[in-house]
């Protein structure tokens, strides 16, 4: 068995975490798993359960899973856990934990993801891992790790940080505050900058700078923020090294959560995660998220924009019911909270249609014991299957047959339009939150994606790096813009691009502070416009609506921005009558503005007219969409680059109900031949660039055209 190769799309499970599953089924279950047609199991290594005293390992249980992935054909993916430290270590090595704001240590509790001892229930684990001698004691463990499995017939590779994010109120021990100094003297060279930049001016020594433990909208707190997210990823890449010291072979890779919408500032950076790994993933529980056809499409697309273009999974699936959690008490008992087998189905096509090119399930059986009994298992309590693991052995044999070989290969196409992801105005944004203000920057992101969404109007997440890679961007709550981000976006315009951006952009620049000149940052110049005055009053952005030459009345929220044009024209305008949006050409480019977000309208209110809105935008730009369905319902994806020339459309049904509908392509596709079906049925017509479908409840219909 060749570690490095693996199935087309590997497919698979977490199964074992100390205590659970019970030893008596082990083999039953790997037997089972090979007669479905699963290739690989993620165990968890737990640190924790496995130096049971300095220096004494017990490996016993991991090598009977080893064993029994050899004797199966199920590949190992080991998930390193050192989060879950010794219970010897808390006991006599005290003075290496995680120290919070408020001066306590991490305490040692029960896991609810695995139900034993050892852990934070933080990402970031027990243990500081600044000082050295952390780092010495956690590395001798994973030295032992790798040294004793990655020559094992069933190993696959390594899955580094669980969901690597991290909680935000840790970070203040003696070894992270002298880290975060340095970090400080690299980036300001001399305590006196420092000092005036934070606007502490009596720093007389480098010992005198602590991290802020009370957060807000301030230089020192932004700071901490950004160290805390370098500093934690660096941590990451320690782990990674020391592992690819050891073993140059098997593969190195790591799941986040697709949250870097909304966790950024709390290390959710997924562009950062993945480019540290050989492949990259994200766990998402539509339990736990809401079954909103749009929040998985999202989720999956950024984890592939991050992805780079590696070979990305859905890490982790839910299989089945989610019982006791507070996310889902309160929710409709059909809102995936018991989870049917075309529930399974249509999460698999959703994440394979997107580009996901493997999927693991959470849990191949339940825990039986702990918060999270019950949840999560693809297959019975007892291990035996059901109609959910049917489906699921259905779409692992489908997708790893020979013929189905060009469909993998291909990937999604370039969408219509890019959203651009601005970090340091979700930071920012972060930090307003703690001062009691809302996710706006969340709201925002997601509210635009919607937009776009809900008019099949393909959208594709896009950090400023990467901008020269699209023609057309749409820009969402840009309050706050570094000057490098807005240089970017300036000289992006002037080179072509068409860029749409909601209002007040870059209205705080660097360290946060808000510019006198509005728009800021130069901005004023590329847009043509003046601030001619702003409201930031978002408990009444509600209220906010105004008016372009095609629709009546779209929704605002948040702030309101108006303008005096310099150079640009009216585009729009507030019920009274103050200028709302403008349009201009800039060097070779054009930008359009509008002065408030209609992205958090729509997120907040799904109304028809802002929903025309992100159409009537995308028509502005010139823009024209690759594929349109009669039906709002239906979700397309085009994929190609198969190395065949082909093209394939997924046509995906996540509603109740049976769906027939015409999709028709733009006029650059030229006539359709006969699609030729890799998934469902097709019996349809094609006339010219259209076709007529028609498609399953929960299902989908996947074509070759």
């Amino acid at each position: 068995m060749d570690s490095r190769t693996a199935p087309l799309i590997p497919f698979g499970a977490v199964y074992f975490r100390k205590s659970n599953p019970p030893s008596e089924d082990w083999e039953r279950d790997y037997a089972q798993a090979a007669k479905d047609g699963m290739s690989l199991f993620r165990h968890w290594f737990l640190w924790g359960n496995i130096e049971v005293a300095p220096g004494q390992f017990d490996w016993s249980d991991y090598d009977t899973h080893m064993d029994l992935g050899a004797k199966y054909g199920i590949r190992t993916v080991i998930a390193e856990h050192i989060t879950f430290t010794p219970e010897w270590l808390h006991r006599s090595h005290g003075h290496l934990l995680q120290i919070r704001a408020d001066g306590s240590r991490s305490a040692n509790v029960m896991n609810g993801s695995s139900a034993t001892g050892g852990s934070s229930n933080g990402a970031a684990g027990s243990l500081d891992f600044n000082f050295a001698e952390a780092r010495e004691y956690a590395g001798r463990f994973l030295k032992e790790l790798v040294n004793r499995y990655k020559d094992h017939p069933a190993m696959y590779g390594y899955d580094v940080w669980n969901e690597c994010n991290y909680p935000g109120n840790v970070g203040y021990s003696t070894a992270t505050q002298h880290k975060f100094r340095g970090w400080l003297q690299h980036k300001y060279k001399d305590l006196k900058t420092l000092g005036r930049v934070w606007r502490r001016y009596s720093f007389a020594e480098w010992e005198d700078v602590m991290a802020p433990t009370v957060m807000g909208p301030y230089p020192e707190c932004l700071d901490w923020l950004q160290f805390k997210k370098d500093n934690f990823y660096e941590l990451m890449q320690w782990r990674i090294d020391l592992i690819r010291s050891l073993d140059t072979k098997n593969k190195i890779t790591a799941h986040g959560t697709a949250a870097s919408l909304n966790n950024m500032a709390r290390g959710s950076d997924d562009w950062l995660a993945s480019s540290k790994v050989e492949s990259y993933g994200f766990t998402w529980v539509t339990a736990r998220k809401g079954s909103d056809p749009w929040k998985q499409a999202s989720a999956v697309d950024l984890v592939r924009a991050a992805s780079r273009g590696k070979t990305f999974w859905h890490s982790e699936m839910q299989g089945g019911p989610l019982w006791l959690q507070p996310e889902v008490i309160g929710g409709a008992k059909d809102d995936c909270r018991i989870a049917k087998p075309e529930d399974v189905r249509i999460w698999n096509l959703i994440s394979l249609a997107r580009g996901a090119r493997g999927v693991m399930y959470l849990r191949w059986r339940s825990l039986l014991d702990g918060p999270l009994f019950g949840a999560f298992g693809l297959y019975g309590m007892d291990g035996l299957p059901n109609p959910r693991s049917a489906a699921a052995a259905q779409i692992a044999a489908w997708a790893n047959a020979p013929e189905q070989a060009g469909l993998f290969r291909s990937a999604p196409v370039q969408g219509d339009v890019g959203i651009i992801v601005v970090p340091e105005s979700q930071l920012f944004n972060e930090l307003m939150e703690q001062a009691g203000q809302g996710q706006f920057y969340t709201k925002c992101a997601w509210g635009a994606y919607r937009g776009f969404f809900d008019n099949h109007i393909r959208a594709d997440w896009v950090l400023l790096d990467h901008i020269d890679e699209y023609k057309v961007l749409y820009l969402p709550y840009p309050i706050m813009l570094n000057p490098e981000s807005a240089g970017k976006l300036r000289q992006w315009v002037y080179d072509g691009g068409t860029l749409i951006s909601e209002g007040c952009p870059a209205y705080f620049g660097e360290h946060g502070r808000a510019g006198v000149v509005q728009p800021n940052l130069g901005l004023a110049e590329m847009i043509g416009v003046l601030e001619e005055d702003v409201e930031f009053m978002p408990d009444l952005g509600e209220h906010i609506s105004f008016h372009t030459a095609l629709q009546n009345r779209v929704r605002g929220g948040l702030f309101l921005q108006s303008y005096r044009l310099t150079q640009g024209k009216a585009w729009a305008r507030y019920t009274d009558g103050r200028i709302a949006g403008a349009e201009h050409t800039y060097g070779a480019g054009r930008t359009l503005l509008v002065g408030t977000f209609p992205s958090e309208a729509y997120y907040r209110e799904q109304d028809a007219n802002t929903l025309a809105f992100f159409k009537e935008v995308v028509a502005w730009s010139g823009a024209k969409p690759l594929v349109q369905a009669s039906d709002p319902k239906l979700q397309l994806v085009v994929s190609g680059g198969d190395g065949n020339g082909s093209r394939y459309l997924w046509a995906l049904n996540p509603s109740v109900n049976n769906i027939a509908a015409t999709v028709a392509f733009n006029d650059s596709c030229g006539p359709l031949p006969v699609p030729e079906a890799h998934w469902g049925e097709w019996s349809g017509d094609v006339n010219g660039s259209s076709l007529t479908i028609a498609v399953p409840a929960k299902d989908a219909v996947v074509l070759r055209i």
